[in-house]
């Protein structure tokens, strides 16, 4: 027979019989006393701050987030709505995800405060979600490690490298003007796909030298993998309870995402496997004898990035496939963008189209007026030029851009704690009244020198500004060139809405919720 006798300890007794059970206990709880202290400190230091910058009431613990949580047209116009009731005078408000604060700034001296300083060069928290796919590339990479990409990247963005690429983007624009022809007796049309896949074969071309043939096939395995990861990058971004990976990983798109980046990689990975045998074996690379002649090779940024890396610079293939995925990512989607806004505000102001009409003829009066346009062409498109960066001014390709405040900084009259989020507002910061009277009017001239003479340079920067500017605006600025140009000297552009009847959505860059709907008649 078994007797079970309960024995009482008393809290020294305990600890005596259970010493280091104890002592581990005790460290955990003081572990944790210190972590909640610390969360508070620093939530009591967020609020002495934030609490004197305008923005919306938040509920405790959740903060502004059910009024953020929308989808991504409503988002924009949220973000928008309270930049203009809390934001407008001064170009700073908040708001709160959760307990993490965000501010939004919008005017040219609280976008400095931000954008010009060496200290918050760091992306915000939201760029997460694009490191499955172009890991810690230059888009996404902070510290040392941004400081050492960009030094290696930023020759191959020179101009005489630069050149070489003009012969791509000529290339795929004759394809793009082929497509286009289908639909000169159709009515109106969505322009966007046309144009993405047309930016996705040059970026392709240039930044891994291979071809994907999307304007071809825009149902191919690589093609398709782009455009699906895409969307569900936009659609985790926006959607509050995608954000943490353990919900993520149990919805529905974790698989979606797992084989889009399986794809994205293999070939990736594919590429820079077999450039790296040839330029080794010195079978492709620089000059290749075939008889008598001596055949160019064409270099992509994926062949600079080998050489680079031979020169000491030791990037792995890992490395080189975040920084040509990153090309990928970054080099179709925002170009895509600026041209079609531009082709589609053209066909909006007939008067300013034949104005670019005008300057094309004198650009290629010397020679045939259809064929390729050279670098010095380029350089001559001056009216060109300026109606793209209106389009830019009016239609930012990536229309918000994020920082970590990496110290506390003064921006106007307030104080911004470390850790906060700052979020740039690009379409509100262009469209200043005090900079640009008439914001909403479609002006190039505003470009003209002596219109943009004094002008703030942080009031447009629709490639970012300060130490993390965009590296490839020159390379994006030339291929929207010779698309636009190219699309022109063919047809007759007619917008076939008002700006006032569509809805701007901001995802990953900004786009009409129902596309961009034109008509186009042969020249």
């Amino acid at each position: 027979m078994f007797v079970f006798q309960l024995r009482y300890w008393t809290p020294v007794e305990w600890y005596l019989h259970h010493r280091k059970t104890g002592i581990l206990l005790i460290i955990f709880a003081i572990s944790v006393i210190w972590r909640l202290a610390g969360w508070y400190r620093l939530q009591r230091r967020y609020r002495e701050c934030l609490d004197k910058i305008p923005g919306p009431a938040a509920l405790p613990l959740v903060g502004n987030t059910i009024e953020l949580n929308l989808d991504h047209e409503e988002l924009y116009q949220r973000i928008m709505g309270m930049r203009m009731l809390w934001g407008w005078r001064e170009g700073i408000n908040k708001a709160w995800v959760g307990q993490h604060p965000y501010v939004f700034v919008s005017k040219a001296s609280t976008v400095e405060a931000v954008l010009s300083s060496n200290r918050h060069i760091d992306k915000s928290a939201d760029y997460r979600f694009l490191r499955p796919w172009l890991g810690t590339g230059l888009l996404t990479s902070h510290g040392s490690k941004w400081h050492k990409r960009r030094k290696i990247l930023t020759p191959t963005f020179h101009f005489k490298i630069l050149e070489d690429f003009i012969e791509v983007f000529g290339e795929q624009t004759e394809i793009l003007v082929k497509k286009l022809s289908r639909e000169v007796h159709n009515g109106s049309f969505n322009i966007f796909p046309y144009v993405t896949h047309c930016t996705l074969d040059i970026i392709c071309e240039t930044a891994m030298g291979r071809q994907v043939f999307a304007q071809n096939d825009s149902n191919s395995e690589y093609v398709r993998a782009v455009y699906t990861i895409g969307n569900i990058i936009q659609t985790r971004q926006a959607t509050i309870w995608y954000h943490p990976d353990i919900l993520f990983r149990i919805s529905p798109l974790y698989e979606k995402h797992q084989q889009c980046i399986h794809v994205l990689h293999a070939f990736s990975n594919k590429v820079i496997s077999e450039r790296r045998v040839e330029i080794s074996s010195n079978i492709e690379g620089n000059n290749i004898e075939e008889g008598d002649e001596v055949k160019k090779k064409r270099l992509a940024f994926l062949d600079l990035l080998i050489e680079a890396s031979r020169d000491g610079a030791l990037l792995s293939n890992e490395d080189i496939r975040e920084e040509v995925d990153t090309f990928m990512f970054e080099g179709h989607d925002t170009t895509s963008s600026a041209v079609c806004w531009t082709l589609y505000l053209l066909g909006c102001h007939p008067e300013y189209q034949e104005r670019v009409i005008d300057e094309l003829e004198q650009v290629f009066a010397e020679g045939d007026y259809h064929r390729r346009p050279t670098l010095n062409d380029l350089k001559s498109m001056k009216y060109l030029e300026r109606c793209i960066k209106e389009a830019l001014r009016l239609y930012p390709s990536v229309p918000l851009l994020a920082r970590r405040i990496a110290e506390d900084v003064q921006i106007g009259k307030y104080t911004v704690p470390e850790g906060t989020t700052a979020m740039v507002i690009v379409p509100m910061l262009h469209r200043d009244p005090e900079v640009f009277p008439h914001p909403e009017k479609f002006d190039p001239d505003r470009f003209l020198a002596e219109n943009a003479n004094g002008r703030h340079p942080y009031a447009f920067i629709p490639f970012s500004a300060g130490p993390r500017n965009c590296i490839g605006q020159k390379f994006a600025l030339l291929e929207e060139k010779v698309v636009i140009s190219g699309v022109l000297r063919k047809f007759r552009i007619e917008s076939a809405e008002r700006r006032e009847d569509i809805s701007i959505t901001a995802e990953l860059v900004i786009r009409a919720k129902n596309g961009l709907n034109v008509r186009i008649t042969p020249r």
